[in-house]
């Protein structure tokens, strides 16, 4: 997936790709300015809350194999049952933290402006580059996450 997203800087919607289709985008963009603009704050919470759980269900697609190594990794180590699940609530707490902040600067940005199509490309750069980097530590180096 790293190297999708690398991909996407250098030839965007060509070949396989994990952004949104052109076609699909009105209407999600509707239904997210909807909730934006929505005057019951009590409709607009829970159309976030729909919002996140589908965008959660489709990242869960792209990023399963990261939690499975992860977890993969933790068994290795031998560890107490505390230490265990405390470095499962470590991961989970940064795993909803880093969406937390993405669906701030999500809402912040769709609320002035649309994201231009160069500033996306670096934002599929940056994300990509990490996940390979992520993902070829835990394939050449998983001792480097040793605790």
């Amino acid at each position: 997936m790293g190297a999708v997203n690398v991909k996407e800087f250098f030839a965007l919607h060509r070949g396989i790709s994990l952004s949104i289709p052109e076609s699909a985008k009105p209407g999600f963009y509707a239904r997210v300015r909807g909730i934006l603009q929505a005057e019951n704050l009590t409709g607009a919470m829970v159309g976030i809350v729909v919002l996140a759980c589908l965008v959660n269900m489709i990242e869960l697609l792209c990023t399963a194999g990261f939690p499975a190594l992860y977890t993969q990794i933790l068994a290795m180590q031998q560890l107490p049952t505390w230490k265990y699940y405390g470095y499962l609530g470590l991961y989970n707490l940064a795993y909803i933290l880093d969406d937390s902040v993405m669906v701030s600067i999500a809402v912040v940005t769709l609320s002035r402006r649309k994201l231009q199509e160069r500033a996306g490309r670096w934002l599929k750069l940056t994300s990509g580059a990490v996940m390979f980097g992520l993902g070829l530590v835990f394939i050449v180096k998983p001792e480097w996450l040793a605790l």
